[in-house]
């Protein structure tokens, strides 16, 4: 046999080992290792609107919720399964105080208790000592926040500077369409594989610029220089792209543990400090999907950031443009449901994923060791969180 056929005989498919994914890192069911970690900070579940006094459905963490406003104005984050026969609160009726099932009648308030049990004799001899799997939640930023974790492990929900201080004629805005995820509402594979995007700069260039046409502007489309730095509350971004001007276009994006992305507009409409957050909420395994809050002067400034290819908005292409002008849904959906690490081929512009899962292994040893993961604050009084994370243009020498 010659070199060459040796050669074009070898590294065939076939020769492929067996594939393996971390799932310590994507897996965020109760009793993993990513889902404790996970349960260990406040997640956003929905809009401040989703809490009406119609029962929403709502899955977070692999686990299946109801959302409910009682007549009061509290909201409610309930286990859909009826702690009494398990058919799903989602048929319940919301009254003054509470959730009735619609099976037998049981009636649960916003934290579970059961109120009634209108099949027992005197309403319910027992109905203290039953209560209905729940969640404490918060409303914040247009948004209701839910924490899933251990009682005793609660932290204070924190709250974002850029969020709260305001310039002349803004307001916040919240969007739970998954703008930043390229694709509909709910995108079909596991968080992590966005997540991970947030500290890959080198992909802009090419996927959002010389492969599917520029989606951002000028400024963003030519290859940056990086560097990557762990932060106190996960990973900044710190990308330089010179200008004909003898100036520097200095870009910092910031992935905050566990899911929180801190991403300037790429569009650059400005200059300055970060104007809006988005939360990755793992549905489950296999899904997930993004709320953002952010600063804005008009209604809808959220919506209208969101990116067209080929001039189409993602969900008026045809699978023809999909393939010709892919994006971000495209690229991390395209690794499938959950990704096969065992077959990837780092170079050393995958620095920042590297980084993150080394962060993310940090924080599970971490939890292991019986202490507190990176981010959490049990103090009320703590100030807002500020971030780095902005577009700005500066002289090179303040760069060096």
């Amino acid at each position: 046999m010659t070199t060459t056929q040796r050669d074009r005989d070898l590294g065939t498919a076939y020769a492929m080992k067996p594939p393996h994914t971390r799932t310590e890192l994507t897996s965020v069911v109760r009793g993993t290792p990513m889902g404790e970690l996970l349960r260990r900070y406040w997640h956003p579940v929905g809009l401040t609107s989703d809490a009406t006094d119609t029962p929403k459905k709502v899955r977070a963490l692999g686990e299946d919720l109801i959302l409910f406003r009682d007549k009061h104005g509290r909201v409610g984050l309930l286990h859909a399964r009826c702690c009494h026969r398990g058919t799903t609160l989602y048929y319940g009726k919301v009254e003054e105080d509470g959730i009735r099932c619609c099976y037998h009648g049981w009636k649960f308030d916003t934290e579970g208790h059961c109120l009634e049990q209108p099949c027992e004799p005197d309403g319910g001899q027992f109905k203290d000592k039953v209560r209905q799997p729940w969640y404490p939640v918060d409303e914040r930023y247009g948004l209701i926040f839910a924490y899933m974790g251990p009682a005793e492990k609660r932290p204070v929900l924190p709250a974002y500077e850029c969020l709260e201080t305001m310039d002349d004629g803004e307001f916040v805005e919240a969007d739970d369409s998954s703008i930043g995820g390229g694709g509909p509402a709910v995108i079909p594979c596991n968080w992590l594989q966005h997540f991970e995007n947030v500290v890959d700069p080198y992909h802009v260039p090419v996927l959002h610029g010389s492969f599917s046409g520029p989606q951002f502007t000028n400024m963003m489309a030519s290859m940056p220089e990086v560097k990557f730095d762990k932060t106190p509350r996960g990973i900044a971004v710190r990308s330089i792209r010179k200008q004909d001007d003898g100036k520097v276009f200095y870009r910092v994006t910031e992935a905050v543990l566990p899911t929180l992305r801190v991403v300037p507009n790429p569009r650059v409409a400005q200059f300055a400090r970060v104007e809006s957050i988005g939360w990755t909420l793992p549905i489950d395994d296999t899904s997930f999907r993004i709320y953002v809050a952010g600063r804005v002067k008009n209604s809808g400034d959220i919506g209208r950031m969101r990116s067209k290819f080929n001039g189409k908005f993602w969900w008026d292409m045809t699978e023809a443009e999909h393939q010709q002008f892919p994006g971000d849904y495209e690229a991390q959906v395209g690794q499938g449901p959950q990704t096969i690490h065992s077959e990837e081929h780092f170079g050393q512009s995958d620095r920042g994923i590297l980084m993150m899962r080394r962060m993310l292994t940090e924080q599970l040893d971490t939890m292991a060791a019986d202490r507190d993961p990176i981010g959490v604050s049990f103090d009320a009084s703590a100030p807002a969180v500020e971030f780095e994370a902005g577009n700005y243009i500066r002289d090179s020498s303040s760069l060096s």
